[in-house]
Protein backbone atom coordinates (compact mmCIF):
# COMPACT_ATOMS: atom_id res chain seq x y z
CA UNK A 1 0.00 0.00 0.00
CA UNK A 2 1.48 3.39 -0.69
CA UNK A 3 -0.27 5.26 1.77
CA UNK A 4 0.56 8.86 0.50
CA UNK A 5 -0.11 12.25 2.42
CA UNK A 6 -1.24 14.65 -0.32
CA UNK A 7 -1.23 18.30 0.06
CA UNK A 8 -2.30 21.48 -2.04
CA UNK A 9 0.88 21.31 -4.44
CA UNK A 10 -0.16 25.61 -3.26
CA UNK A 11 0.06 25.22 0.21
CA UNK A 12 3.19 23.48 0.18
CA UNK A 13 5.10 26.44 -1.80
CA UNK A 14 4.34 25.43 -5.18
CA UNK A 15 3.05 27.56 -8.35
CA UNK A 16 0.51 25.05 -8.90
CA UNK A 17 0.60 25.81 -13.01
CA UNK A 18 3.90 25.47 -13.43
CA UNK A 19 4.40 22.09 -11.22
CA UNK A 20 0.85 20.52 -12.86
CA UNK A 21 2.57 21.55 -16.41
CA UNK A 22 5.81 19.36 -15.46
CA UNK A 23 4.28 15.48 -16.54
CA UNK A 24 3.59 17.27 -20.02
CA UNK A 25 6.53 18.21 -20.87
CA UNK A 26 8.02 14.16 -21.44
CA UNK A 27 5.33 14.30 -23.57
CA UNK A 28 7.15 14.92 -26.58
CA UNK A 29 9.55 11.81 -25.32
CA UNK A 30 6.61 9.70 -25.26
CA UNK A 31 5.26 10.65 -28.30
CA UNK A 32 8.32 9.95 -30.45
CA UNK A 33 8.79 6.49 -28.20
CA UNK A 34 12.42 7.42 -26.37
CA UNK A 35 10.64 5.26 -23.73
CA UNK A 36 7.45 3.78 -22.45
CA UNK A 37 6.07 5.19 -19.52
CA UNK A 38 7.10 7.08 -16.25
CA UNK A 39 6.17 7.89 -13.01
CA UNK A 40 6.73 11.04 -10.88
CA UNK A 41 6.47 11.59 -7.48
CA UNK A 42 7.31 15.38 -6.03
CA UNK A 43 6.81 15.98 -2.15
CA UNK A 44 7.64 18.75 0.27
CA UNK A 45 7.30 18.75 3.80
CA UNK A 46 6.69 15.02 4.07
CA UNK A 47 3.45 15.32 1.77
CA UNK A 48 3.19 14.77 -1.79
CA UNK A 49 2.63 17.90 -4.18
CA UNK A 50 2.20 15.63 -7.98
CA UNK A 51 2.46 12.53 -7.93
CA UNK A 52 2.13 11.37 -12.09
CA UNK A 53 2.06 7.88 -14.31
CA UNK A 54 2.00 8.26 -18.00
CA UNK A 55 2.75 6.17 -21.12
CA UNK A 56 2.29 2.22 -20.99
CA UNK A 57 4.75 -0.13 -19.02
CA UNK A 58 5.81 -1.45 -22.72
CA UNK A 59 5.85 0.01 -26.73
CA UNK A 60 3.90 -3.02 -27.64
CA UNK A 61 1.56 -5.45 -25.33
CA UNK A 62 1.92 -2.88 -22.36
CA UNK A 63 -0.76 -1.48 -20.27
CA UNK A 64 -1.32 2.07 -18.52
CA UNK A 65 1.44 2.54 -16.27
CA UNK A 66 -0.03 3.36 -12.66
CA UNK A 67 1.46 2.98 -8.86
CA UNK A 68 1.86 -0.50 -9.03
CA UNK A 69 4.74 -0.39 -11.75
CA UNK A 70 7.78 -2.44 -10.90
CA UNK A 71 10.96 -0.92 -12.55
CA UNK A 72 14.24 -2.21 -12.62
CA UNK A 73 16.24 0.57 -9.79
CA UNK A 74 19.87 -0.65 -10.67
CA UNK A 75 21.94 1.91 -9.07
CA UNK A 76 19.51 3.27 -6.59
CA UNK A 77 20.26 -0.19 -4.92
CA UNK A 78 23.14 1.09 -3.67
CA UNK A 79 21.79 3.90 -1.18
CA UNK A 80 19.90 0.81 0.40
CA UNK A 81 22.87 -1.56 0.36
CA UNK A 82 24.72 1.45 2.53
CA UNK A 83 21.87 1.97 5.01
CA UNK A 84 22.31 -1.30 5.38
CA UNK A 85 25.79 -1.87 6.15
CA UNK A 86 25.81 1.83 8.22
CA UNK A 87 22.89 -0.18 10.90
CA UNK A 88 26.01 -2.70 11.68
CA UNK A 89 28.14 0.13 11.85
CA UNK A 90 26.05 1.79 14.33
CA UNK A 91 25.73 -1.84 16.54
CA UNK A 92 29.28 -1.31 16.17
CA UNK A 93 29.80 -4.85 14.39
CA UNK A 94 31.57 -3.26 11.93
CA UNK A 95 33.60 -0.01 11.88
CA UNK A 96 34.28 2.46 8.40
CA UNK A 97 38.01 1.90 9.09
CA UNK A 98 38.38 -1.96 9.27
CA UNK A 99 40.18 -3.20 6.30
CA UNK A 100 37.99 -5.25 4.13
CA UNK A 101 40.30 -8.43 4.81
CA UNK A 102 38.76 -8.50 8.05
CA UNK A 103 36.00 -9.92 6.33
CA UNK A 104 37.05 -10.98 2.85
CA UNK A 105 40.60 -12.53 3.73
CA UNK A 106 41.29 -12.90 -0.10
CA UNK A 107 42.05 -9.18 -0.96
CA UNK A 108 45.37 -9.24 0.94
CA UNK A 109 47.15 -10.03 -2.62
CA UNK A 110 45.17 -7.47 -4.10
CA UNK A 111 47.51 -5.60 -6.49
CA UNK A 112 47.10 -2.08 -8.38
CA UNK A 113 47.65 -2.10 -12.23
CA UNK A 114 51.02 0.05 -13.48
CA UNK A 115 51.59 -0.59 -16.84
CA UNK A 116 50.59 -2.97 -19.83
CA UNK A 117 47.63 -4.13 -21.76
CA UNK A 118 44.28 -5.87 -20.36
CA UNK A 119 46.38 -9.48 -21.45
CA UNK A 120 50.12 -8.56 -20.59
CA UNK A 121 50.41 -6.11 -17.46
CA UNK A 122 52.33 -5.29 -14.38
CA UNK A 123 51.38 -4.34 -11.14
CA UNK A 124 52.65 -3.08 -7.71
CA UNK A 125 51.51 -3.20 -3.98
CA UNK A 126 48.64 -0.67 -2.92
CA UNK A 127 50.05 2.19 -0.42
CA UNK A 128 47.62 0.28 2.08
CA UNK A 129 44.55 -1.72 2.32
CA UNK A 130 41.05 -0.86 1.13
CA UNK A 131 38.75 -0.08 3.84
CA UNK A 132 35.02 -0.33 4.40
CA UNK A 133 35.25 3.69 3.80
CA UNK A 134 36.69 3.32 0.48
CA UNK A 135 33.99 0.66 -0.50
CA UNK A 136 30.84 3.18 0.69
CA UNK A 137 32.90 6.24 -1.35
CA UNK A 138 33.65 4.67 -4.39
CA UNK A 139 36.95 5.35 -3.18
CA UNK A 140 38.35 1.37 -3.43
CA UNK A 141 40.54 1.31 -6.67
CA UNK A 142 37.70 -0.90 -8.13
CA UNK A 143 35.67 0.06 -11.33
CA UNK A 144 32.88 -1.72 -13.64
CA UNK A 145 33.26 -3.61 -17.14
CA UNK A 146 31.04 -1.61 -18.84
CA UNK A 147 33.93 1.76 -18.21
CA UNK A 148 35.44 1.10 -21.44
CA UNK A 149 38.00 3.38 -20.48
CA UNK A 150 41.61 1.64 -18.88
CA UNK A 151 42.32 -1.80 -19.35
CA UNK A 152 41.67 -2.73 -16.01
CA UNK A 153 37.98 -2.51 -17.14
CA UNK A 154 38.65 -5.15 -20.05
CA UNK A 155 40.27 -7.47 -17.51
CA UNK A 156 36.82 -7.59 -15.95
CA UNK A 157 34.58 -8.14 -19.01
CA UNK A 158 37.45 -10.73 -20.10
CA UNK A 159 37.06 -12.36 -16.41
CA UNK A 160 33.19 -12.15 -16.66
CA UNK A 161 32.53 -9.52 -14.07
CA UNK A 162 29.01 -7.79 -14.82
CA UNK A 163 28.16 -5.74 -12.22
CA UNK A 164 24.28 -6.33 -11.56
CA UNK A 165 24.66 -8.58 -14.76
CA UNK A 166 26.78 -10.94 -13.38
CA UNK A 167 25.85 -14.49 -14.45
CA UNK A 168 26.93 -17.80 -12.79
CA UNK A 169 28.44 -16.16 -9.60
CA UNK A 170 27.26 -15.41 -5.81
CA UNK A 171 28.19 -12.30 -4.23
CA UNK A 172 30.64 -14.38 -2.33
CA UNK A 173 32.06 -15.98 -6.07
CA UNK A 174 32.19 -12.24 -7.22
CA UNK A 175 34.42 -10.80 -4.61
CA UNK A 176 36.54 -13.41 -5.19
CA UNK A 177 37.65 -12.63 -8.85
CA UNK A 178 37.54 -9.18 -7.71
CA UNK A 179 40.61 -9.72 -5.17
CA UNK A 180 42.45 -11.38 -8.29
CA UNK A 181 41.75 -8.33 -10.28
CA UNK A 182 44.18 -5.41 -10.38
CA UNK A 183 43.46 -1.92 -9.03
CA UNK A 184 43.04 1.02 -10.84
CA UNK A 185 44.47 3.12 -8.24
CA UNK A 186 45.65 2.74 -4.39
CA UNK A 187 42.72 3.28 -2.79
CA UNK A 188 42.01 6.43 -1.18
CA UNK A 189 44.05 7.96 -4.11
CA UNK A 190 40.71 8.74 -6.54
CA UNK A 191 37.08 8.52 -6.44
CA UNK A 192 35.51 6.12 -9.68
CA UNK A 193 32.29 4.14 -9.84
CA UNK A 194 32.72 0.79 -9.23
CA UNK A 195 30.76 -2.95 -8.07
CA UNK A 196 32.62 -1.39 -4.48
CA UNK A 197 28.57 -1.91 -3.50
CA UNK A 198 28.29 -5.43 -4.18
CA UNK A 199 31.39 -6.20 -2.06
CA UNK A 200 29.65 -3.92 1.01
CA UNK A 201 26.86 -6.53 -0.12
CA UNK A 202 28.51 -9.34 0.68
CA UNK A 203 30.19 -7.74 4.29
CA UNK A 204 26.82 -7.05 4.99
CA UNK A 205 25.99 -11.09 4.47
CA UNK A 206 29.26 -12.10 6.11
CA UNK A 207 28.76 -10.27 9.68
CA UNK A 208 24.73 -10.77 9.84
CA UNK A 209 24.70 -13.81 9.12
CA UNK A 210 21.53 -13.58 6.71
CA UNK A 211 21.87 -13.45 2.80
CA UNK A 212 20.97 -10.12 1.41
CA UNK A 213 17.77 -10.30 0.39
CA UNK A 214 16.36 -11.81 3.39
CA UNK A 215 18.26 -8.81 5.32
CA UNK A 216 16.95 -6.30 3.90
CA UNK A 217 13.42 -7.85 4.28
CA UNK A 218 14.16 -7.95 7.92
CA UNK A 219 15.65 -4.48 8.41
CA UNK A 220 14.60 -1.96 5.51
CA UNK A 221 11.96 -3.05 3.28
CA UNK A 222 9.73 -4.67 5.98
CA UNK A 223 9.94 -2.20 8.81
CA UNK A 224 9.22 0.77 6.00
CA UNK A 225 6.24 -1.14 4.14
CA UNK A 226 8.46 -1.60 1.01
CA UNK A 227 5.96 -4.62 -0.27
CA UNK A 228 7.17 -4.50 -4.28
CA UNK A 229 11.11 -4.14 -3.80
CA UNK A 230 12.68 -7.70 -3.90
CA UNK A 231 15.91 -9.03 -6.08
CA UNK A 232 13.84 -11.50 -7.63
CA UNK A 233 9.98 -11.09 -8.55
CA UNK A 234 7.40 -13.40 -8.01
CA UNK A 235 5.25 -15.12 -10.36
CA UNK A 236 1.87 -13.05 -9.72
CA UNK A 237 3.33 -10.00 -9.67
CA UNK A 238 5.29 -10.59 -12.85
CA UNK A 239 2.48 -8.60 -15.00
CA UNK A 240 3.58 -5.40 -13.08
CA UNK A 241 7.04 -5.04 -14.24
CA UNK A 242 7.86 -2.48 -16.93
CA UNK A 243 9.58 -3.45 -19.83
CA UNK A 244 13.18 -2.11 -20.39
CA UNK A 245 14.99 -0.68 -23.40
CA UNK A 246 18.07 0.24 -24.42
CA UNK A 247 19.03 3.34 -27.01
CA UNK A 248 21.55 2.21 -29.57
CA UNK A 249 23.12 5.31 -30.79
CA UNK A 250 24.83 3.65 -33.66
CA UNK A 251 21.49 2.36 -35.11
CA UNK A 252 19.59 5.05 -33.43
CA UNK A 253 17.53 2.52 -31.96
CA UNK A 254 15.65 1.70 -28.75
CA UNK A 255 14.83 -2.27 -28.23
CA UNK A 256 14.10 -4.11 -25.47
CA UNK A 257 16.57 -5.92 -23.43
CA UNK A 258 14.16 -7.13 -20.61
CA UNK A 259 10.31 -7.55 -20.39
CA UNK A 260 8.00 -9.31 -17.60
CA UNK A 261 7.67 -12.35 -20.01
CA UNK A 262 11.62 -13.23 -20.20
CA UNK A 263 13.21 -11.48 -17.74
CA UNK A 264 16.22 -12.44 -16.00
CA UNK A 265 14.46 -11.33 -12.30
CA UNK A 266 13.07 -14.63 -12.14
CA UNK A 267 12.97 -16.44 -8.69
CA UNK A 268 16.45 -18.88 -8.26
CA UNK A 269 18.97 -16.08 -9.99
CA UNK A 270 22.33 -16.60 -7.94
CA UNK A 271 23.50 -13.06 -7.30
CA UNK A 272 22.27 -10.75 -5.29
CA UNK A 273 24.00 -7.45 -6.24
CA UNK A 274 24.12 -4.78 -3.65
CA UNK A 275 25.43 -2.52 -6.53
CA UNK A 276 22.32 -3.11 -8.75
CA UNK A 277 19.80 -5.43 -8.07
CA UNK A 278 16.58 -4.60 -6.85
CA UNK A 279 13.22 -4.07 -8.24
CA UNK A 280 10.84 -1.45 -7.07
CA UNK A 281 7.99 0.71 -7.48
CA UNK A 282 7.78 4.64 -7.13
CA UNK A 283 6.16 4.31 -3.47
CA UNK A 284 8.47 1.92 -2.13
CA UNK A 285 11.25 3.87 -3.19
CA UNK A 286 9.57 7.40 -1.83
CA UNK A 287 9.26 5.66 1.76
CA UNK A 288 13.01 4.86 1.30
CA UNK A 289 13.97 8.20 0.22
CA UNK A 290 11.77 9.68 2.83
CA UNK A 291 13.23 8.14 5.65
CA UNK A 292 16.62 8.87 4.68
CA UNK A 293 15.24 13.14 4.28
CA UNK A 294 13.80 12.64 7.67
CA UNK A 295 16.81 11.62 9.47
CA UNK A 296 16.14 8.00 9.15
CA UNK A 297 13.08 7.37 10.83
CA UNK A 298 10.08 6.44 8.10
CA UNK A 299 7.23 8.30 7.94
CA UNK A 300 5.23 5.15 9.77
CA UNK A 301 7.59 5.52 12.75
CA UNK A 302 10.10 3.15 11.42
CA UNK A 303 13.21 3.66 13.38
CA UNK A 304 16.21 2.02 10.22
CA UNK A 305 18.75 4.71 11.48
CA UNK A 306 19.90 7.32 13.96
CA UNK A 307 19.67 10.83 13.15
CA UNK A 308 23.79 11.60 12.90
CA UNK A 309 24.41 8.11 10.94
CA UNK A 310 22.12 9.53 8.18
CA UNK A 311 23.88 13.13 8.30
CA UNK A 312 27.58 11.33 8.05
CA UNK A 313 26.13 9.54 5.23
CA UNK A 314 24.86 12.66 3.00
CA UNK A 315 27.38 14.67 4.22
CA UNK A 316 30.61 14.74 1.57
CA UNK A 317 33.44 12.01 2.56
CA UNK A 318 35.64 12.96 0.48
CA UNK A 319 39.50 14.32 1.61
CA UNK A 320 39.39 18.46 2.05
CA UNK A 321 35.92 18.15 0.89
CA UNK A 322 36.79 18.07 -2.49
CA UNK A 323 34.00 17.27 -5.41
CA UNK A 324 34.09 14.14 -8.06
CA UNK A 325 35.73 16.89 -10.61
CA UNK A 326 38.75 17.03 -8.39
CA UNK A 327 39.05 14.02 -7.17
CA UNK A 328 37.52 11.42 -10.08
CA UNK A 329 39.05 9.14 -11.92
CA UNK A 330 36.53 7.84 -14.79
CA UNK A 331 34.37 10.06 -16.63
CA UNK A 332 31.08 7.71 -15.86
CA UNK A 333 28.74 8.74 -12.73
CA UNK A 334 25.29 9.01 -12.44
CA UNK A 335 25.66 12.72 -11.03
CA UNK A 336 27.14 15.37 -13.10
CA UNK A 337 30.73 16.33 -11.18
CA UNK A 338 30.81 20.06 -10.83
CA UNK A 339 29.90 21.22 -7.46
CA UNK A 340 29.43 17.36 -6.03
CA UNK A 341 30.93 15.26 -3.51
CA UNK A 342 30.09 12.25 -1.98
CA UNK A 343 28.79 10.35 0.90
CA UNK A 344 28.59 7.24 2.01
CA UNK A 345 26.27 5.53 -0.40
CA UNK A 346 25.29 8.96 -2.23
CA UNK A 347 26.13 12.03 -3.81
CA UNK A 348 26.05 15.33 -2.27
CA UNK A 349 26.21 18.97 -3.68
CA UNK A 350 28.99 21.38 -1.80
CA UNK A 351 28.25 24.05 -3.80
CA UNK A 352 25.29 24.51 -6.02
CA UNK A 353 26.65 27.64 -7.34
CA UNK A 354 28.73 25.48 -9.87
CA UNK A 355 26.23 21.89 -10.59
CA UNK A 356 25.04 21.25 -13.93
CA UNK A 357 21.20 22.11 -13.07
CA UNK A 358 19.99 24.72 -10.11
CA UNK A 359 19.73 22.81 -6.78
CA UNK A 360 20.52 22.91 -3.04
CA UNK A 361 23.55 22.86 -0.72
CA UNK A 362 23.01 19.65 0.71
CA UNK A 363 21.01 17.53 -2.03
CA UNK A 364 21.94 13.84 -1.34
CA UNK A 365 21.03 11.77 -4.19
CA UNK A 366 21.48 8.89 -6.54
CA UNK A 367 20.32 7.61 -9.99
CA UNK A 368 20.19 4.01 -11.93
CA UNK A 369 21.04 2.55 -15.66
CA UNK A 370 17.74 2.70 -16.71
CA UNK A 371 17.29 6.63 -15.99
CA UNK A 372 15.47 6.44 -12.41
CA UNK A 373 16.75 8.82 -9.46
CA UNK A 374 15.71 10.29 -6.79
CA UNK A 375 16.93 13.32 -4.64
CA UNK A 376 16.50 15.17 -1.38
CA UNK A 377 17.09 19.08 -1.06
CA UNK A 378 17.21 19.47 2.74
CA UNK A 379 17.03 23.35 2.13
CA UNK A 380 13.58 22.80 0.16
CA UNK A 381 12.43 20.03 2.22
CA UNK A 382 11.69 18.36 -0.79
CA UNK A 383 12.16 14.89 -1.89
CA UNK A 384 11.47 13.73 -5.77
CA UNK A 385 11.57 10.44 -7.55
CA UNK A 386 11.94 10.09 -10.93
CA UNK A 387 11.10 6.46 -12.66
CA UNK A 388 11.37 5.26 -16.47
CA UNK A 389 13.33 2.61 -18.08
CA UNK A 390 15.62 3.39 -21.16
CA UNK A 391 19.32 2.87 -20.90
CA UNK A 392 21.76 4.12 -20.54
CA UNK A 393 20.82 6.84 -17.94
CA UNK A 394 22.51 9.96 -20.16
CA UNK A 395 20.80 8.97 -23.51
CA UNK A 396 18.44 12.12 -22.96
CA UNK A 397 18.96 15.13 -20.53
CA UNK A 398 16.07 13.78 -18.49
CA UNK A 399 17.46 14.38 -14.95
CA UNK A 400 19.02 17.86 -15.74
CA UNK A 401 15.24 19.41 -17.60
CA UNK A 402 13.14 17.54 -14.59
CA UNK A 403 15.50 19.29 -11.85
CA UNK A 404 15.17 23.00 -13.87
CA UNK A 405 11.70 22.15 -14.13
CA UNK A 406 10.63 21.75 -10.52
CA UNK A 407 12.78 24.28 -9.09
CA UNK A 408 11.18 26.51 -11.34
CA UNK A 409 7.94 25.87 -10.03
CA UNK A 410 8.88 27.00 -6.42
CA UNK A 411 7.42 30.35 -5.10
Amino acid sequence: MSNYVFEDSEKLGFHKDRLDAIPAFFDSYLDKKKFAGLSLLVARQGKVALLSHKGQTAFEGGVDVDDSAIYRIYSMTKPITSVALMQLVEQGKVMLTDPITKYIPAFKDVMVFESGTPSDYTTRAPDRMISVHDLLTHQSGMTYDFMAEHAVDAIYRKSGINGARTENLDAAGLCAKLAEMPLLFSPGQHWNYSVATDVVGHIVELVSGLSLDVYFKQHILDPLGMEDTFFHIPDDKRHRLMSNYAYDPISRETKLVDGPERTIYRPGREFLSGGGGLLSTISDYYKFADMIHHGGTGANGALILGRKTVEKMASNQLPNDCTLEDHGFGEFTEVAYPGTGFGLGMSVVTNPNVTIATTSKGNNSWGGLASTIYWNDPVEDMTVVFMTQLMPANTYPLRTQLQQLIYSALV
